[in-house]
């Protein structure tokens, strides 16, 4: 054993009897290398069997006895004796050592035969350098280009490994095979994409400190590129020399992120020369034709002097004509007559036959010879007196012309119209109940109005109590009604769109809205004011002598019905009642949607939650049912219920090229800070219901909305949604490079639940001099359809132009009730129902009314009403709640080109003085 007495480091002889002679001491742990962290000692230790005696020794010297912890125990397996032994080794000591190797300790075990010596554990002290010997510096590079980022991390013991971060968020190389972060600590980003813009840090660290280096700014830009050049546009000279030109974008793609704006030009023009149109003329007539059997001679011309060319004009007329070649002395009624009777007697004997075909030609010789004798006697007295008619058999055409007697129903009975004379029918009537009203003269209705054009094309409208076709001309006083109310003809869907663009009236944020009124047996209209929704009680649809108190109301924010998988909610969650009551008379909800309607695209759904919360299916909206009615107009559906309930319209996508149309809001205000400028572009559903809960958080907010709003064909095939900020002004505004495009994943937009989307952008000012901000908001889905907001605005809130809408604001009347809650008045109502009601040979009149109404679908449901006409006519009513359009429904009555036996026999009906305030209320 050693000697620890003074520095004898001799060794000495072991003092007892090993216990198992003959077997060298065999490690079974050995020391491990350590380091020394900051001042605290490490412990190694040593385990041996057989052993008597272990001691360590460290850089060559025996580690003295006392500074050794022994602990020994016997092997319960081989009864050999096992020893295990521990030091401390502390900094000092590693400090104090000066050699040409690490401080490093090895431990000596001993047994009867001999020792052992275990491996050499080297013991330093670890620490980590504050400075990066090479930090990441920031890159611009173009996309699908390679980023490198260099990375040297500090001196240290142990070695330092090494992290990186994009945006305080670790990198994990193996979730993105793009990056690979294995190579000498770099980061290598093999394609540069549009997501890899950001900040990007290193991070070292060892057992001792974590060190960071300087963040490196890597923005990902796009270049612009050209889109196709567009067809050349046609010639802008119709005759003679002119130009036709082609454009192209550059959209393809669109510069990002400070990219390069393409190089070229945007338009190409060339000249070009259009032949100049020669309109047709007619040749002369030719020679009459010789007399046809029918005793008619024919002529023509051609339209070939000039024949029209390059887009000329056709020759107008008739290109032949014919008239009678005997003077009226045709006897081809004789002719007919006998070979009539020739006909009739071919069954007879031949004996019969030859002596009557004998006598008829006699006859006629006879008569032809008598007839010729005749003429000739008389001719000598130079006058033809003659009745043709004897020879014509009574063949000849009379023209009557009825005069009809004067009608109390003409808005001036005084005048008596032309009946056949055909006029065009323009120009929105305004038609009045006569019931509680004074009557209507000749002063009371031309005095007051302005401008207003009254004209009623069919006879059919006089029996019902409306004009006939004349046209009359007035002065109104002003404010009787409101100026450009003018509305030409167009399609129901035309009118129908112009019916939900709203205007920028607030409502509440609370998470419902409502409205409630009393309404009776006369029936009424509830209104949301500027939601779109509505729900009109029809007359009758209440008993006599009661009152109901109805309410409306919308369910805003997230709603309580969750859509399946792709399945979306088209439209807010509305609610009417009470519950607990039922109509007579099917009741029209309307509700707004947010689906481009196409059959092979949509399954639409209508469901009802029940009292228990959960939600039922009600119909699809192509089924055939009588229990209830849907028809989808392209931003609005109008349902017949005859129950109060709480109703919405689900979508399922039938294929990706289901559209969801969004309405693209950019709404602005200034910040808390003076130069900071901030954008907010919402995508929301195109229902006026979610565009006014937009706008009512703006208001709250101080934003103002900055451009007219755009409208964004959705499709589901699983794209995202891209926004983007461009063409700032270089040198006034300024917009952190990786912030000025936002990518939204499609489940986001898709799935949205009527939670509107937004994205803010924040813009800085250079200077307080500058107001005028000019830029474009591009919104696109990838692979999809696209809209661009040019925004135009001063800053300042006294010099901005407020963007106004023409639309209809229904905030001053939520509730109607009685007659004027209906365009057409209830007489005529009754009129139009008792006509179309009643069963013609050519099947129910009131599937003709729906046809020309374009209702064409699940006629079975008018069929099981007791006034198929009625419920008709209240869906048209709800269709038409804001344009109050009798034109479309007088033009349709026309068409069908009817009237009921009683109403035609109508000559006396008054029809009263309207109620000018509710008329412009009803943007009559």
């Amino acid at each position: 054993f050693p000697s620890f007495s003074g520095n004898d480091n001799s060794e000495a002889l072991p003092e007892s009897i090993p216990s198992a002679p003959g077997t060298l001491p065999h490690f079974m742990e050995e020391p491990d290398d350590a380091y020394i962290i900051k001042s605290n000692p490490i412990v190694l230790r040593c385990k041996a069997m057989p052993a008597m005696q272990i001691f360590f020794k460290c850089n060559g010297e025996w580690v003295h006895q006392n500074e050794h912890v022994s602990e020994e125990s016997m092997d319960e397996a081989t009864g050999l004796k096992v020893r295990e032994v521990f030091i401390n080794v502390t900094r000092q000591q590693v400090e104090d050592f000066h050699g040409p190797e690490d401080y490093w300790c090895q431990c000596v075990a001993w047994s009867h035969l001999g020792t052992s010596k275990s491996r050499k554990a080297a013991v330093r002290i670890a620490y980590l350098r504050k400075n990066f010997e090479q930090d990441p510096q920031g890159k611009e590079v173009p996309i699908e280009g390679m980023i490198v980022l260099h990375c040297r991390p500090p001196e240290g013991v142990p070695a330092a490994e090494v992290e990186w971060l994009k945006n305080e968020e670790p990198i994990d190389s193996n979730l993105d095979e793009n990056i690979d972060t294995r190579a000498d600590h770099n980061l290598i980003i093999r394609q540069a994409r549009l997501s890899d813009s950001g900040n990007y840090t290193c991070m070292a660290a060892n057992i001792v400190a974590r060190r960071r280096s300087l963040s490196a700014t890597v923005v990902v830009y796009v270049n612009g590129g050209w889109s196709s050049w567009t067809e050349w546009s046609s010639c802008n000279a119709r005759c003679g020399r002119g130009w036709q030109k082609r454009s192209r974008t550059c959209t393809n793609p669109a510069p990002l992120n400070g990219g390069a704006f393409c190089e070229g030009m945007s338009v190409q023009k060339i000249t070009c020369t259009s032949l100049c149109p020669v309109d047709g003329n007619w040749e002369v007539w030719s020679e009459w034709s010789v007399c046809s059997p029918e005793c008619e001679h024919l002529r023509v011309r051609e339209c070939v002097a000039p024949p029209p060319r390059n887009g000329g004009k056709y020759c107008e007329g008739s290109s032949q004509e014919s008239e009678n070649c005997t003077e009226g002395l045709c006897i081809q009624g004789g002719l007919q007559a006998l070979l009539s009777v020739l006909a009739d007697m071919e069954n007879a004997s031949d004996i019969a036959l030859y002596s009557g075909l004998g006598a008829a030609v006699i006859a006629v010789a006879v008569l032809v010879v008598a007839v010729t004798l005749y003429r000739r006697s008389q001719s000598e007295y130079g006058v033809d007196v003659i009745d043709s008619s004897a020879l014509t058999g009574g063949f000849q055409t009379f023209n009557f012309k009825t005069v009809r007697q004067g009608n109390s129903l003409l808005l001036n009975s005084s005048m008596q119209p032309d009946l056949t004379v055909s006029r065009t029918y323009s120009g929105p009537i305004c038609l009045q109940d006569p019931l509680d009203k004074e009557l209507m003269t000749e002063s009371s209705l031309f005095n007051p109005l302005s401008d207003i054009k009254v004209k009623v094309q069919s006879s059919f409208m006089v029996s019902l109590g409306v004009t006939e076709r004349a046209e009359y001309h007035s002065k109104a006083h002003s404010g009787t009604f409101p100026h450009g109310n003018n509305r030409g003809f167009g399609t129901i869907h035309a009118r129908n769109k112009a019916t939900y663009i709203q205007n920028l009236s607030p409502i509440s944020t609370k998470s419902e809205l409502k409205t409630t009124a009393i309404f009776g047996h006369l029936g009424g209209r509830l209104v949301i004011p500027n939601t779109g929704v509505s729900l009109l009680i029809p007359h009758g649809a209440i008993p006599e002598e009661s009152s109901w108190e109805i309410y409306l109301a919308i369910t805003q924010r997230e709603s309580s019905l969750q859509p399946e998988g792709p399945d979306v909610l088209l439209g807010p969650e509305v609610s009417c009642g009470p519950s607990d009551v039922s109509v007579s008379t099917p009741f029209a909800l309307t509700i707004p949607h947010c689906a481009e309607l196409n059959s092979e695209h949509w399954n639409i759904h209508l469901k009802r939650r029940t009292q228990q919360g959960k939600w039922e299916e009600v119909m699809s909206v192509e089924e055939e049912t009588t229990s209830c009615y849907c028809l989808l107009d392209p931003y609005a559906c109008h349902i017949l219920l005859n129950s109060f309930g709480t109703y919405a319209l689900i979508g399922e996508p039938i294929s990706d090229c289901a559209v969801r149309q969004l309405k693209v809001a950019v709404f602005g205000c200034m910040s808390c800070n003076s130069l900071d400028y901030n954008l907010r572009v919402y995508c929301m559903d195109n229902t006026p219901c979610a565009f006014q809960e937009v706008v009512s958080d703006e208001k709250l907010q101080g934003g103002q909305l900055l451009e007219e709003p755009k409208l964004l064909h959705f499709r589901g095939n699983t794209f995202s949604l891209q926004i983007s900020v461009l063409d700032i002004p270089p040198f006034l505004w300024r917009i952190k490079p990786f912030t000025a495009c936002q990518e939204v994943p499609f489940s986001r937009v898709w799935g949205s639940n009527q939670a509107p989307l937004h994205c803010a952008f924040s813009l800085e000012r250079y200077t307080p001099a500058t107001t005028q901000l000019s830029c474009k908001i591009c919104v696109r889905q990838l692979k999809g359809h696209e809209q661009v907001l040019q925004i135009h605005t001063s800053i300042l809130e006294n010099e901005r132009e407020t963007i106004t809408f023409f639309a209809h604001d229904d905030s001053n009347f939520p509730a109607q009730m009685g007659p004027k809650a209906f365009k057409i008045p209830y007489s005529i109502r009754q009129r139009i129902c008792a006509t179309f009601d009643t069963p013609s040979a050519k099947g129910k009149d009131w599937q003709m009314l729906a046809q020309k109404n374009s209702i064409n679908r699940n006629l079975s449901y008018f069929a099981t009403q007791s006034s198929p006409s009625a419920v008709i006519l209240d869906l048209w009513e709800a269709r038409h709640q804001h344009d109050g359009d009798l034109d479309s429904l007088a033009c349709a009555l026309e068409e069908i080109g009817r009237t009921h036996s009683k109403i035609s026999n109508i000559t006396e009906t008054e029809i009263e003085e309207p109620d000018f305030s509710y008329s412009r209320q009803n943007g009559l």
